[in-house]
């Protein structure tokens, strides 16, 4: 959240995304500014949510050995975080 909040080029919105996730209650806060102040933004917050999980996810297969470092560096180079406004 706090990428996400960080690499959007509206500064305002980036401003009150990250100022959201301070503190017990981050999550709810977040989603609730997003999608109550920014909804043009909510498409764009789950693109970037979901490619960032699945780059976690090969990233932890290849930490674990269960997928070998070429196949994860070849993923992660095809897969980079989604262009955000």
């Amino acid at each position: 959240m706090a990428d996400f909040a960080d690499a959007i080029t509206d500064e305002r919105a980036g401003r009150r995304l990250a100022r959201a996730i301070q503190g017990k209650g981050a999550f709810r806060r977040f989603k609730d500014e997003l999608h109550d102040e920014y909804p043009d933004l909510v498409p764009v917050w789950y693109a970037f949510r979901d490619a960032r999980a699945r780059r976690r996810a090969v990233q932890w297969l290849a930490d674990n050995s269960l997928i070998d470092d070429g196949s994860a560096e070849r993923f992660l180079d095809s897969h980079p975080d989604p262009a955000l406004p």
